[in-house]
């Protein structure tokens, strides 16, 4: 199964010593307690949702961080991924099951300045509301 001849193999002290001291482009990695190796930047990403989860009406699951608006007659659901720092805009319908993704632009004004307020209160750049897909 393993085609590769045994001098070129690595062994785990290689792929732990390079493991350790990789620190590449924007990711680096680290390893816990638990001897597994985990890309920091997400670890990072985790740490950022918590400051979203102590806002009123926060949710926070593992990679995002979801709250829900009702506004006069539109009702919306916002989401923030922390992996790729970014907010999407989702228009619930009547009946509160459908949602479908609408672009920020038609968002309006007051929800997504909210948006940015909450991000700020969080510790998040809220330039990254803006950010495009």
């Amino acid at each position: 199964m393993n085609n590769v001849p045994d001098e070129e193999q690595v062994g785990d002290n290689q792929i732990e010593e390079a493991a350790e001291t990789h620190a590449g482009g924007d990711q680096s990695i680290s390893k816990s307690a638990n001897n597994k190796y985990e890309n920091v930047d997400t670890v990072a990403d985790n740490n950022t949702l918590d400051g979203l989860s102590e806002l009123e009406g926060w949710s926070v699951d593992t990679y995002a961080a979801r709250v829900h608006y009702q506004g006069e007659s539109d009702r919306y659901s916002i989401e923030f991924y922390a992996p790729s720092n970014c907010v999407l805009y989702w228009k619930v319908k009547g009946d509160g099951e459908t949602a479908v993704p609408v672009g920020r632009m038609t968002v309006p004004d007051p929800l997504r300045t909210r948006i940015r307020s909450d991000l700020a209160d969080a510790g998040i750049d809220p330039a990254v509301e803006d950010r495009t897909l």
